[in-house]
C-alpha cells in the first residue's frame, strides 16, 4: 500500500487527509518512484480551495505536480533509467505521496550533488520563470524589473536573467534583500514611492517587466516604466491583465500557454539541473513537513516562508 494526500471537498488547509491506497501498478514506459520530495507550489493551496477552478469534485482528489526520490520499478520502453536510480519529475499527479507513477518522459537522472528537496523544487516554480523569461526574450542589455524576486519563481527568474546578461531590478521585503543581491539583483522595497525608487535604481531605464506579485502597484509601475506593453508579463493576474495591455502566462488567463511556451517550461528542466550540479544555480531550501503535515505545509505557504516547502513522505 502507499499512503498519499488527498481532498474530498473545497476548503482550508484542514481538509487535506493522508490515505492508504493500492500501490501504483507499473506500465509501459513509466516508473513507480519512492518519493523522497515533493514540491508544495501556491497552485496546489489554490485548487484545494476552489480558488482556481477545476474540473467537478466528485472523487477524492490526489495533489501536487512536482517531486524527487529514487525509481523502485521500471516498466516496459523505458530507456535510460534502472531501479535506484535518484530522479527529479515534474508533471505528475498525486505528488504528495510515498510512492508514485512517472511517466519517463517527464523525469530527469538527479545527481549526487543535487538534494532531494532542490530536484523537487525545479518543475513548476523555474519552468514558469524561465518560459517568461524566453517569451519576453530577455536577453543581454535588457534591464528587467522583477516584482517578487525574493520567491521561488522570483529567485528562478532572478538567476536566468543575470545569467543571459540581463540587468535585475527586483522588489522584495527588507528582510529578504540579502537573498535578492546574493543572486545578482539590485533589490528594492515594494510599497508607496516604488515608481521613484526604481528609476533611482535604474537610470537607464527598464525594458522588460515580470509580475510575479499580482498587485495594481506591480502592474502600474510595469506599464509606467516599460514602453512596449509586450515585454510586460503577468503569472498571477490572468484574468484582468488585457484591461492593462500586458501579457498573462496562467493566472487564469483564457489564453493557454502556447506548444513553444509548454516546450520551454520543459526545457527548463534538465538545464536547470545541469545548472544545480554545476554549482552555477541555487533552490534556497525551506521547511519540510510529513504527509501527516500537509495542512501546515499549505498554510505556510498561504502565509509565506523563505525558501521552497516540501513535503517529505
Amino acid at each position: 500500500m502507499t499512503r498519499a494526500v488527498v481532498y474530498a471537498e473545497f476548503g482550508g488547509p484542514e481538509v487535506l487527509t493522508v490515505v492508504e491506497i493500492p500501490t501504483p501498478d507499473i506500465r509501459p514506459a513509466h516508473m513507480i518512484v519512492r518519493v523522497e520530495a515533493a514540491g508544495v507550489n501556491p497552485i496546489d493551496a489554490k485548487l484545494r480551495a476552489g480558488i482556481r477552478p477545476s474540473a467537478t469534485l466528485d472523487a477524492p482528489r490526489h495533489i501536487g505536480r512536482d517531486g524527487a526520490g529514487v525509481v523502485v520499478a521500471v516498466g516496459d520502453d523505458v530507456q535510460g533509467f534502472r531501479v535506484g536510480d535518484p530522479v527529479a519529475f515534474r508533471e505528475t499527479s498525486g505528488t504528495y505521496a510515498s510512492e508514485v507513477r512517472v511517466a519517463a518522459h517527464n523525469a530527469i537522472p538527479r545527481p549526487p550533488s543535487v538534494s532531494a528537496a532542490a530536484g523537487a523544487g525545479i518543475g513548476i516554480p523555474v519552468g514558469t520563470a524561465y518560459q517568461v523569461l524566453r517569451s519576453l526574450d530577455v536577453h543581454a542589455g535588457d534591464t528587467l524589473l522583477l516584482h517578487a524576486g525574493s520567491g521561488s519563481v522570483g529567485q528562478a527568474a532572478i538567476q536566468y536573467a543575470v545569467l543571459w546578461g540581463a540587468t535585475v531590478i527586483a522588489t522584495a521585503s527588507e528582510g529578504r534583500f540579502d537573498r535578492v543581491r546574493e543572486l545578482g539583483a539590485t533589490p528594492v522595497v515594494y510599497g508607496e514611492g516604488l515608481l521613484e525608487r526604481v528609476r533611482e535604481a535604474a537610470p537607464q531605464g527598464v525594458t522588460v517587466a515580470f509580475d510575479a506579485a499580482g498587485t495594481d502597484e506591480a502592474l502600474e509601475v510595469s506599464c509606467e516604466l516599460v514602453a512596449d506593453r509586450n515585454r510586460i508579463g503577468t503569472i498571477v493576474r490572468g484574468q484582468d491583465a488585457g484591461n492593462y495591455g500586458v501579457r498573462a502566462f496562467g493566472g487564469e488567463s483564457s489564453t493557454p500557454l502556447t506548444e513553444t511556451e509548454l516546450a520551454w517550461r520543459a526545457e527548463a528542466f534538465p538545464v536547470t539541473m545541469a545548472l544545480l550540479a554545476a554549482g552555477a544555480f541555487t533552490i534556497e531550501e525551506g521547511p519540510s513537513f510529513s504527509l501527516a503535515d500537509a495542512a501546515e505545509a499549505h498554510r505556510a505557504i498561504e502565509r509565506g516562508v523563505d525558501g521552497k516547502i516540501v513535503i517529505v513522505p
